[in-house]
C-alpha cells in the first residue's frame, strides 16, 4: 500500500505541475507549435499501458548507456543502469499515460479566468509567474486538486506499465492482486484488491473536502 500511495502521490503532483505549465503556455502563446505540443502530450491516454512502458524503456535505456559510458570513460566509474527499472522511470511512464487527464482539467479551469483579470494584474505590475501564482492559482485551486485526484486514482490501479518497469522486489497493490489471482489464490487476492479501494478512498475524501473549501464562498 505504501508503494502504491508513493507512486500515485508523486505522479499526481508531477502531472498537475506539468499540466499547469502546458495549459498556461497555451493560454499565453496560442499557436500551432504550442497546440501541437499539448496534443502530443495527451496522446498517451489513448495508448495501452504496455505499449507506453516499452516505448519509455527504449529512450531511457539509451540515455542510461550514454551516461554510464561517459562516467566510465572520464571517471572510471561503473554505475550500470540508473533510470531503467527505477521509480523515476515508472513515474515518467505514468506521466506519459495520464497527463491528458490533468491537462484537460487544468485547461478547462483556466478558461474560466477572464482575460480582464489577467490584464488587471499586469496593470498592477505583476509579471507572468506572479500572475499565475497570485491570480490564477487561487482561482483554479479546486481544479488542481481534482486533476491530482483523477491521476491518483488511475495510478493506483494501473497494472501493465507497473509490471514491465517496476524495480525488483517492488510490488504495488495492483501487481500483488494480479500475482495472487494468476496463481488462483482468489481469497488471498481479495485483500489487496479491497486495499486498492480503501487506499483510494482516503485521498478522495480528503481532496473532496479540500476542493469544497477552495470554492468561492466556502471559506471566510
Amino acid at each position: 500500500m505504501l508503494n502504491s500511495l508513493l507512486l500515485a502521490g508523486l505522479t499526481g503532483a508531477a502531472a498537475v505541475a506539468v499540466a499547469l505549465v502546458l495549459a498556461y503556455a497555451r493560454r499565453l502563446h496560442p499557436g500551432p507549435l504550442v497546440d501541437g505540443a499539448v496534443r502530443l502530450a495527451g496522446l498517451g491516454y489513448a495508448i495501452p499501458g504496455a505499449v507506453i512502458a516499452v516505448g519509455v524503456l527504449v529512450p531511457l535505456t539509451a540515455l542510461d548507456r550514454a551516461v554510464a559510458g561517459a562516467l566510465e570513460r572520464h571517471f572510471g566509474l561503473s554505475v550500470g543502469l540508473l533510470l531503467t527499472g527505477s521509480i523515476a522511470a515508472l513515474v515518467y511512464a505514468y506521466l506519459v499515460r495520464f497527463l491528458a487527464i490533468s491537462t484537460n482539467t487544468v485547461e478547462a479551469s483556466l478558461a474560466k479566468v477572464t482575460p480582464s483579470m489577467e490584464a488587471a494584474s499586469r496593470t498592477l505590475g505583476l509579471g507572468t509567474l506572479a500572475t499565475l501564482r497570485r491570480v490564477h492559482a487561487p482561482i483554479i485551486r479546486g481544479s488542481l486538486f481534482s486533476a491530482a485526484l483523477l491521476v491518483f486514482v488511475d495510478v493506483m490501479k494501473e497494472l501493465p506499465a507497473t509490471l514491465i518497469i517496476r524495480p525488483f522486489n517492488f510490488d504495488t497493490l495492483a501487481t500483488r492482486t494480479f500475482t495472487l489471482a494468476s496463481d488462483e489464490r482468489l481469497a488471498d487476492a481479495a485483500l489487496p484488491a479491497l486495499a486498492i479501494v480503501v487506499a483510494g478512498l482516503v485521498p478522495v475524501i480528503l481532496l473532496s473536502r479540500a476542493i469544497a473549501r477552495s470554492r468561492p464562498g466556502d471559506s471566510p
